[in-house]
């Protein structure tokens, strides 16, 4: 049970009574003063369990959380952009609680992922299960109407979503490891997650959410892992002109596809400066005029899809995001050009990207961890070149490029 004094006062339990009917916990707490000293707090021992849990919402969860009240039907704390992030941090969290509640045989009534929604007057109503080894992967939660009128707030604020889809990323405990790191290999082999259940799993859920909210009343929401799943979705329904908000925390970008990629590229430019000091140099010119004039003839997408991607300069699998788009000092022509076919495709803005970075040394799970992203005081630093987001932009507003076996596993 953690116990909050307003001075700095010494806390000392001192006794501990159990009763057989109620199994209930005697803690006597003594203190300084404000009303502390000497008061006894009697709480269910299951709820002392929970209570001083580290992944309790009051123990681990954000801090300062506006009041929900019916000042929210006119000034929504939804149009404040780190509110936001705050509250799509927080849906995943409940994702990898949802899983540890269910191996932990926990409920609605007992478990540690309810309260990471419900101060948001948010319910879940339905959770993604892998078919393979039966885990929690993902959820839908939408807003809960019985619980904001309880507050008085007669409607749904200003920029909040009537669904969120979120996904968790991996899981290393027992009974999930094993098709975590299946996908996670996917992802570093392909560069693509299309052949796994949860993807075919996440679109379903997704188009479903959209279908019945409409695609600007429905965000999307992922971290690691759950991040390479959000943005494979997003980019598929965007392909067909269903644009949603998306918000992805850490996305992986460490691939063996990615790295055999810009090998080739830097092989190609090395080749381009050979083939440029050769007669042929006109009918290079040519071809690439008609090159980027068939570019210029493929249809753009009807809406635009602009993503939100959170990143840490500390984290290797999700720094790749932050490497802008001309990467070397000799200013190779050949990386100008791209950037600017990207441009001239898509439009100036790719994409929104945040980055982090600690002051000092930083430990990889600290770096890579869910919970900075709802930290107070957190300094972000908006980036507006990145030559992987560009390259991601490229084969969504192009012609598909091929794609691995799509034959579940």
């Amino acid at each position: 049970m953690a116990v909050d004094l307003v001075e700095e006062e010494v806390v000392k339990a001192e006794a501990v009574k159990e009763e057989e009917e109620g199994e209930e916990v005697m803690v006597v707490v003594e203190g300084g003063g404000g009303g502390c000293g000497g008061a006894a707090v009697v709480v269910a021992a299951a709820d002392a369990e929970v209570e001083g849990h580290p992944y309790a919402f009051h123990v681990s969860g954000p801090r300062n959380l506006p009041q929900p009240n019916w000042r929210e039907i006119i000034r929504s704390s939804w149009k404040d952009p780190n509110y936001k992030r705050m509250v799509m941090a927080c849906f995943i969290q409940a994702v990898y609680l949802l899983e540890i509640d269910r191996q932990d045989e926990k409920g609605e009534e007992d478990g540690l992922a309810p309260k990471w929604w419900k101060p948001f007057k948010y319910k879940v109503t339905q959770t993604l299960v892998d078919e393979r080894d039966g885990s929690i992967y993902g959820a839908i939660l939408e807003w809960d109407r019985a619980s904001a009128l309880s507050d008085l707030i007669l409607m749904r604020p200003s920029g909040a979503p009537r669904a969120v889809l979120a996904l968790r990323g991996t899981l290393l405990q027992k009974p999930t490891i094993k098709r975590d790191l299946q996908d996670d290999l996917r992802f570093l082999v392909w560069e693509s997650l299309k052949g796994s259940v949860r993807y075919s799993g996440a679109l379903e859920a997704l188009k479903a959410a959209v279908e019945r909210f409409g695609s600007t009343n429905v965000f999307v929401t992922g971290h690691s892992l759950g991040a390479g799943f959000a943005l494979q979705v997003c980019k598929d329904l965007a392909k067909q002109g269903i644009v949603v908000d998306c918000h992805l925390f850490n996305p992986p970008s460490v691939s063996l596809a990615m790295s055999l990629r810009s090998m080739s590229e830097k092989a190609s430019y090395l080749w381009q400066k050979v083939k440029a000091s050769l007669p042929s140099k006109e009918e290079a010119s040519l071809d690439s005029a008609k090159e980027e004039g068939s570019i210029k003839k493929r249809p753009r997408a009807e809406k635009k899809w602009v993503p939100h991607l959170y990143v840490n300069n500390s984290d290797y699998i999700c720094c790749h995001y932050n490497a802008p788009s001309s990467t070397g000092p000799d200013g190779a022509p050949d990386e100008q050009q791209q950037q600017r076919k990207a441009s001239e495709i898509a439009g100036d803005v790719v994409a929104k990207l945040f980055v982090t970075s600690s002051k000092g040394p930083q430990k990889f799970m600290e770096a890579h961890g869910l919970e900075q992203w709802w930290s107070d005081g957190m300094e972000l630093l908006a980036v507006s070149d990145s030559k992987l987001i560009r390259r991601q932009l490229k084969s969504l507003y192009t012609a598909a490029a091929a794609v691995p076996p799509t034959a579940k596993s």
